[in-house]
């Protein structure tokens, strides 16, 4: 007899308010992760709660004020309506799945997630993360906030792990029709700089293999699209601290890219499955900011794929596969 199932999407997490004392409270669990920030508690802890909370909340809650949505951020209104697409689509598949919504950090938390899927009997789970590329930064804390809600349960469910997406085809498909659509409405620009969340170097020589893997994600969607080498970019946005990142560094790339002849960009950020404050302030706003000043003509930003049908029907069918009952989903 097989086990009720269960789907839960996982995300990063954000602020429950556009305030200074909304972001702290999202921050601090996020930057006192070891997997996040490695460095000693003893010299960070300090310095986190002193420096960089009082410094860095009030002025995200300032940057998250203008794209606050009546459903919250942006990062939970598009994961409720991925979550409310996804069931449907299974359902329409005859597939009765319970789908949750939950965060690495904050609410609604993987915990609530669980509990909400434990009382329906649930005992095979899908935890689907929602990082097309794998990183010790993002999918690692998944697995350790699960450890820690599962530390007291007597009957552990079965679990499914979606580790990674980065060159599904209905992953690379739907990126490469969401440039041909933004295309059709303004037109090609004369380079697609695709960017991604970096991380530190060090990370990467100790084994983590997202930029591996960003790297074939940039390749694949370039050579979906038929870009030649010279039409397009990839960089590596959001450094934060003093060691070296992943580069090209997003913000330099888009000081130089004028210089060089690029008058007209577009910018995608596969990275990411819904847009956040990162996309939608420090790229679609200071990115364009920076680019026109040094030069540039014109700058789009193309949305992440958010609830778009193939992205629902991507998801739907990544669940589906992880936990046996793989049918093929199309809009």
């Amino acid at each position: 007899m097989r086990h009720k199932q269960g789907l839960i999407l996982v995300n990063l997490g954000t602020p429950q308010s556009p305030t200074p004392e909304g972001v702290k409270a999202f921050l601090r669990p996020f930057l006192s992760d070891g997997r996040v920030v490695d460095l000693a508690p003893w010299l960070w802890r300090p310095l986190l709660e002193l420096v960089i909370l009082p410094r860095r909340s009030p002025r995200v809650a300032r940057n998250y004020a203008p794209i606050w949505t009546p459903d919250g951020s942006p990062l939970l209104a598009i994961g409720r309506r991925q979550q409310a697409g996804i069931k449907a689509r299974l359902l329409q598949a005859d597939i009765d799945l319970p789908v949750c919504l939950a965060m690495t950090y904050g609410e609604p938390s993987l915990a609530t997630a669980w509990q909400q899927l434990k009382e329906q009997g649930v005992e095979e789970i899908c935890l689907l993360p929602l990082y097309p590329q794998y990183s010790s930064t993002t999918m690692a804390p998944v697995l350790d906030t699960w450890a820690r809600v599962m530390r007291r349960e007597k009957n552990v469910p079965a679990l499914h792990l979606v580790r990674d997406y980065h060159l599904a085809p209905g992953y690379i498909a739907a990126l490469a029709n969401r440039v041909r659509q933004h295309w059709q409405q303004n037109g090609q620009g004369d380079c697609l700089l695709i960017s991604f969340h970096g991380i530190p170097v060090r990370y990467a020589k100790e084994g983590d293999p997202y930029p591996a893997q960003c790297q074939a994600t940039a390749n694949a969607l370039a050579q979906e699209l038929g870009l030649a080498a010279e039409q397009w970019r990839l960089s590596f946005q959001s450094r934060f601290g003093k060691e070296p990142w992943l580069e090209p560094y997003t913000d330099e790339t888009l000081l130089q890219l004028p210089a060089s002849g690029v008058r007209r960009l577009d910018v995608i950020c596969p990275g990411f499955a819904a847009d956040c404050l990162e996309t939608l302030e420090e790229i679609a706003e200071e990115g364009k900011a920076a680019f026109l000043s040094a030069g540039g003509a014109a700058y789009h930003y193309i949305p992440a794929l958010n609830d778009q049908p193939e992205h629902l029907d991507l998801l739907a069918q990544l669940a589906s596969q992880a936990l046996g009952i793989g049918k093929p989903f199309a809009s």
